[in-house]
């Protein structure tokens, strides 16, 4: 059994729920989920 975790829907998942939580750093983490998917997809990450 092998299990794979894709980058980018967990990163999804993360800014989600801290969108919900803090509302008022929906700009920051906007930005730094953009960020952190432009790294990857420069340097070759699978985000599926």
């Amino acid at each position: 059994m092998n299990i794979q975790f894709y980058l980018g829907p967990l990163v999804s998942l993360i800014a989600g729920i801290l969108i919900l939580i803090m509302p008022r750093l929906l700009n920051l983490i906007v930005a730094i989920y953009l960020i952190v998917i432009g790294v990857l997809g420069l340097f070759g990450g699978h985000l599926h």
